[in-house]
């Protein structure tokens, strides 16, 4: 997949869903939490469409499943490298889409190796990975040496081969508790069906090993030629309507708008940061701090890159370490906008702590939610806590103007329907006035530090206008002052003459408020919808879509044509836009050929290896460190997906149990009287966390209206009927469910959407449990996380709330 296009993002669409001949759905009940998606899902399915599903539970996504298998939590890889060792074995993976799309026949370093739970390069005192031995063999200059045939035992393939000769389905049931028969039967129906889709949500993400789950499905989808195409692809669902435009905006720590590396401590200069990116960032970070700097930013004072924060990359400041930092006391500040930390971090008992610490608090929001009010907290003593706590009354959704991403990378824009309600204000008038007030108070410091404030460029109007946001993220030619037409004039220009506050948005008001559109004609009949608001990039709805062509650039499916080489026209046309490097370059040329173009290889990435594509040999200038133009993007754990156990786990890894759990996990434990770690004597069941259709994310709005607290009025533990009998429980009955960590009584659920299952050979149990509650509201219940353990994913610090080891019995 590729490193800059989109973390999460759909490479398809809702809509495209309709072209899919099968469904894997993992990690998620779209059914309750993604409706839209199973209305296209079901459009399928009445054409012959086949959908398996595996959960931990029986949902009612499941109900409509042709396949169902009930997994173990957190084991999801072990029966997705069965279907990887079904399609090599039976060599059910297409050939041509391998060789012409995938880096499959490149060679890999001879010095590359696995053994026993570790990749080569590990480091035991750091917990971490050296990386060069996950390279490739090169040649004199500097590419990829390429093997004649995927029997080559240096190339990609047959080290895949290799590595999943170990993931029998007899041994993925042993660790998974899905029957052997089932994990067949899943990997039969998916390969016979073409196009395939998958889709996944945080089931599947909130794992130490999620980063290498959602590869694995890269790796299944590209060895189907299941990328690039309608109707396939890996299609992330996202929780809330614009989670998409949140992370293409940089909410992650590590990035920048549009996906651009966060500069690190040790990039003391623009060029220190190319070295270590690759020259093709210089134009999209150059733009972002013109976008932010306007006229300030010269070549002359580089940009002023000086001026944007460093990551120190030893810290890993996810969300659970910003706690852990707060609870240090390196924090006096906090602004909370429209997140309720207090019910949705893992073992919230660090941000309960943590808040202490403060010396104040701001909460955004429209109601006051628990963390605006965590010194209300029953058990906490108000009086020996000084942060002070200011509340902003927030507008809601309808209150405010402006666009919002979803999952399919559509920026949809809205207007305003209703003025805001008494003293609530949106978003933008509230960090509008902020920084405005805080420049003031800065007014004429010749400071160096006070500098970025001064020198920003700050222009929304006098009353802030959302589309002047929007404008600001297109970009501007800076030598006219216009906006920037499409994302080809940005890419077009040279360094440093256009701004663009997310590159990968260029275009969607280059010719009005391409956003705003609502042409619903489909003439392709593929659900392309090329006029309904802007995907990005360069409207384009089908990622990678080259890859749905032959070599010579015309298309493979001809029931579901996107894209092909008009010869006579010498241009790449189709349905869709077609996502190649240069429109006007044909199949012949290495532009036309690349249908992963953000790869530095070009193709699509089956093993996550170390290279930089533009290298030379030898330094042009002695001394003078050489920018390649674009670094692979790589996997902390591992360039292929392994199996680990959870942190905590019910039993030991199967595979080699020496190296049970993720090596590279991370599992914070800077206070160990908080951050505990439970034994599966003393806590033998699994739980399980998920949401419930009625209540939304943390419930800080939905547990603050009657009628859906009337619905789903409070949590419970969901339970099967062995367990009810084991702990002598029946429906209805309040039981108390306990972790290292903590404990909540709740009344519990006995139902037989839950089965006992082996793992290992012994009988196992999951405890399923919605997460939406909090001491507050007009429906307060106990948290779920008050049991959940905060390990993280080493790459993505997603915390592991999916599972984690509990106790339960009756209260």
């Amino acid at each position: 997949m590729s490193p800059s296009f989109g973390r999460g993002a759909m490479t398809n669409s809702w809509s495209d869903l309709q072209n899919s001949q099968v469904f894997l759905i993992a990690g998620s009940n779209c059914a309750e939490n993604h409706p839209i998606a199973m209305r296209w899902i079901n459009r399928a399915k009445e054409h012959g469409a086949k959908i398996i599903v595996v959960d931990p539970r029986f949902t009612r996504t499941a109900s409509q499943a042709d396949v169902f298998a009930q997994i173990r939590p957190g084991t999801d890889i072990a029966y997705l490298g069965a279907i990887i060792r079904y399609i090599i074995e039976n060599k059910l993976y297409d050939e041509e889409y391998l060789k012409n799309n995938t880096n499959a026949l490149l060679k890999l370093n001879k010095e590359y190796k696995f053994e026993e739970g570790l990749f080569s390069g590990f480091d035991s005192k750091t917990n971490k990975y050296g990386v060069d031995s996950w390279s490739y063999q090169l040649g004199a200059d500097n590419t990829p040496l390429k093997a004649t045939s995927f029997e080559d035992p240096d190339c990609v393939l047959s080290k895949l081969k290799e590595h999943y000769s170990r993931y029998t389905f007899e041994t993925a049931e042993e660790i998974t508790g899905i029957p052997a028969t089932k994990i067949q039967e899943i990997a039969e129906t998916f390969c016979a069906a073409r196009p395939g889709s998958i889709l996944y949500a945080l089931g599947m993400t909130q794992h130490t090993t999620a980063v290498q789950g959602i590869r694995a499905y890269a790796v299944i989808q590209l060895l189907l030629g299941n990328i690039g195409k309608a109707g396939g692809g890996i299609n992330a669902l996202r929780g809330e309507p614009n989670v998409q435009g949140s992370t293409d905006m940089a909410n992650l720590f590590n990035s920048l708008p549009g996906y651009l590396p966060h500069p690190i401590s040790t990039d003391k200069t623009l060029q220190n940061y190319l070295v270590r990116n690759g020259s093709v960032q210089e134009k999209p970070i150059v733009a972002l701090l013109k976008a932010w700097y306007g006229e300030n930013a010269t070549k002359e004072n580089d940009y002023d890159f000086s001026y944007l924060p460093k990551n120190n990359p030893a810290t890993n400041a996810t969300m659970v370490k910003v706690f852990e930092l707060m609870e240090k006391g390196q924090f006096k500040l906090l602004f909370n906008f429209g997140s309720n930390s207090l019910v949705s971090i893992a073992n919230r008992q660090l941000v309960r702590s943590a808040l202490k610490k403060l010396d104040m608090l701001v909460v955004s929001d429209l109601y006051e939610i628990e963390t605006a009010q965590f010194w209300r907290e029953p058990g906490v003593k108000p009086e020996e806590i000084q942060t002070e706590v200011i509340m902003f009354p927030a507008a809601f959704v309808y209150e405010k103007a402006g666009s919002l991403t979803n999952s399919s990378r559509w920026i949809q824009w809205k207007d305003a329907a209703i003025k805001p309600l008494g003293e609530a204000k949106p978003d933008l008038d509230i960090i509008d006035a902020l920084f405005k007030r805080v420049r003031k108070l800065y007014e004429g410091s010749t400071e160096e530090k006070d500098a970025p404030i001064l020198h920003a460029r700050w222009d929304y109007g006098e009353e802030p206008s959302a589309l002047k946001v929007l404008q600001e993220i297109n970009g501007y030619d800076e030598t006219t002052g216009k906006v920037l037409p499409t994302l080809a004039s940005y890419l077009n220009a040279p360094v440093g003459t256009v701004s663009t506050g997310c590159w990968i948005y260029a275009g969607v008001t280059g010719n009005g408020n391409l956003a705003a559109r609502r042409k619903n004609d489909d003439p392709s009949g593929l659900g392309i919808f090329n006029g309904w608001s802007y995907a990005w990039p360069g409207n384009i709805r089908i990622l990678y879509n080259r890859a749905s062509c032959d070599a010579q650039g015309q298309p493979l499916d001809p029931k579901r044509k996107l894209v092909w080489w008009d010869a006579a026209n010498q241009v790449w046309a189709g349905n869709d836009g077609a996502d190649v490097a240069d429109k006007t370059k044909g199949p012949d040329t290495p532009q036309g050929r690349q249908s992963f173009r953000m790869n530095p290889e070009g193709v699509g990435r089956l093993f996550a290896a170390k290279y930089t594509s533009g290298m030379i040999a030898t330094l042009p200038v002695p001394g003078q460190p050489v920018i390649g133009i674009r670094p692979a993007a790589l996997c902390v754990d591992g360039p292929i997906p392994e199996f680990y156990e959870p942190t905590e786990s019910p039993t030991v890894n199967l595979l080699h149990p020496n190296v049970s759990a993720s090596p590279t996990a991370i599992v914070p434990s800077a206070f160990p009287e908080i951050q505990k770690r439970g034994k599966p004597e003393d806590y033998p069941y699994v739980l399980t966390t998920y949401g419930v259709v009625e209540h939304f994310c943390a419930g800080g709005i939905t547990r603050n209206i009657p009628w859906l607290n009337e619905l789903m009025p409070e949590p419970f533990a969901e339970i099967s009927k062995n367990l009810a009998q084991k702990i002598g429980a029946k429906e209805g009955d309040r039981v108390e469910v306990s972790s290292a960590r903590g404990k909540v009584t709740v009344r519990c659920l006995v139902t037989d959407r839950l089965q006992t299952y082996k793992t290992n050979g012994k009988d196992t149990e999951t405890i399923g449990m919605p997460w939406s509650w909090g001491f507050a509201s007009l429906s307060p219940g106990p948290s779920t996380n008050e049991l959940t353990i905060a390990s993280l994913d080493p790459g993505a610090g997603t915390p592991e709330t999916k599972v984690c080891l509990v106790n339960i019995r009756r209260a």
